[in-house]
């Protein structure tokens, strides 16, 4: 069996899900599949890399042991809530077991139509799936907790959007697919026998050092919380910009989940923004921290009746919760953004701050600033070259210097904590839609290419020097798209 399964969400209540299989397509080939994940889960290689592995991650059959379903959720979007939206064009398979010890899901994307569709197709055009594989895999090689990328397949069919493209579909392994809209899916509907069932097995998944809690929502609440605030923290470390950061987007094990519309800074602009459909904003890269914190208090308001039967108890608890967040991620955020300017501890916020003002105001590219200042400890030329007016950046490295010097940080250990924080390549938008366009023309040169020098994100090669700059003014990307 090349699919040793267990399948525990399989278990719960039926209302949990739908069941349903996915849809088989028409000529599947791969693109890519990746080995390395592939032996943690303890896949046998030989028979996955092979037709009979491209027929069962192209839905066209069905492994041994698999119970595919469609999860059930709802999910505040853009700020209005949506009582019913669950899995619409994605179907898990069942769960692996890593050699971490912990389960996995395993979960194809765009393999048909579910109950959940909405009229849809429940497919998924070739360009996302690309986009999903090169930039999960990007952010676990920078070290970010997140959903990771199997395989990526052609599905030999087409897909109609806004214009006629090529299906593809995704193979996403995850630690679980709950999401804060699964707690509002059964909140919504007063199936409150259903959310106690909920929490127990996301903490038992999840939190097992909680499991034991007097209060299990409320210790879920306070894991999710914790596991949050790093996480958008780590994401603003390396300019990431989720795009539709929807309560059914985030993730209750604290992956990052759902590369729809995201994409990463060029120029440093706390107020950007790439989403097509994020008309006003709302996703924006500084506001992010904002949107997490109320996404946890669309969190905290489904799981009140579990709380407390006393509802003013219940909101006084959930309250004290929340308002942990702001500091909590301050204190990521310092952690994160002092190891990039060379600081360990949080010492270095307030030079890391000046630095971001500068790099507004003078519109710098984010990972090019923080990845060339090491350098500066040496040789600051190239790193002043950077700023149309050198002035300003003269006088914040003799502050920083002097910030080292106070601290007793030698340039070695400055230069080896930033080495490790800030890195020389990232998937750059303009590099996305390159390998996207040629993926329509079934080159998938480009996509290969970009996807093995992301590999080592943080490491010096010649071969990554074409991927380090920023894109021109004729290659700036001004839209990403979601491609539902």
């Amino acid at each position: 069996m090349p699919f040793p399964f267990q399948n525990t969400y399989a278990r719960l209540p039926e209302n949990f899900f739908a069941r349903v299989d996915p849809s088989p397509v028409a000529a599947p080939e791969w693109i890519w599949l990746n080995r390395p994940l592939a032996a943690e889960l303890g896949l046998d290689l030989a028979r996955l890399d092979s037709d009979e592995g491209l027929a069962f991650l192209s839905g066209n059959r069905i492994p041994k042991g698999a119970e595919p379903l469609a999860a059930a959720y709802s999910g505040h979007q853009f700020g209005g809530f949506s009582p019913v939206l669950g899995d619409g064009r994605a179907i898990l398979l069942g769960e692996l077991i890593h050699r971490d010890g912990a389960p996995r899901d395993i979960q194809l994307k765009g393999s048909g139509p579910t109950p959940f569709s909405r009229r849809g197709d429940g497919r998924s055009a070739l360009g996302p799936v690309l986009r999903e594989t090169i930039v999960s895999e990007a952010m676990h090689a920078l070290g970010l907790p997140t959903t990771r990328a199997l395989a990526a397949v052609c599905s030999g069919d087409k897909v109609y959007r806004e214009e006629v493209e090529p299906g593809g579909i995704f193979t996403r392994i995850a630690r679980s697919h709950l999401r804060i809209g699964t707690c509002e899916y059964f909140a919504s509907r007063g199936d409150f026998d259903g959310l106690k069932v909920l929490v127990d097995y996301a903490l038992n998944r999840h939190y097992p050092e909680r499991v034991e809690a007097e209060n299990p929502a409320l210790a879920l609440l306070e894991g999710v919380l914790e596991r949050q605030a790093h996480l958008v923290a780590r994401w603003m470390g390396i300019g990431f910009i989720h795009g539709v950061m929807n309560t059914d987007n985030m993730s209750l094990s604290g992956e990052t989940i759902d590369y729809g519309p995201c994409a990463f800074l060029d120029r440093y602009d706390p107020a950007k923004k790439f989403s097509f459909i994020d008309r006003n904003g709302r996703y924006a890269y500084g506001n992010q921290p904002n949107i997490v914190h109320w996404n946890l208090a669309r969190l905290a308001e489904a799981l009140l009746p579990l709380v407390s039967e006393d509802e003013p108890e219940a909101i006084r608890r959930v309250t004290g919760v929340l308002e942990r967040f702001p500091d909590l991620f301050r204190s990521e955020w310092a952690k994160t953004f002092s190891a990039k300017v060379g600081i360990p501890g949080i010492d270095g916020k307030e030079c890391a701050e000046r630095l971001l003002g500068l790099m507004e105001e003078q519109g710098l590219d984010f990972t090019l600033t923080f990845r060339h200042l090491r350098d500066a400890l040496a040789d600051e030329s190239q790193w002043v070259g950077l700023f149309p007016r050198p002035d300003p950046a003269h006088e914040w490295l003799s502050q920083w210097r002097g910030q080292l010097e106070t601290l007793s940080i030698t340039a070695e250990t400055a230069s080896a904590t930033m080495r490790s924080v800030n890195p020389v390549v990232i998937p750059r938008n303009h590099r996305l839609e390159a390998v996207i366009a040629a993926g329509k023309e079934h080159d998938f040169a480009p996509f290969h290419e970009l996807h093995g020098i992301l590999q080592s994100p943080y490491e010096d090669r010649p071969e990554a020097a074409s991927f380090e700059t920023p894109p021109r003014s004729s290659e700036e990307v001004q839209a990403t798209f979601c491609g539902t």
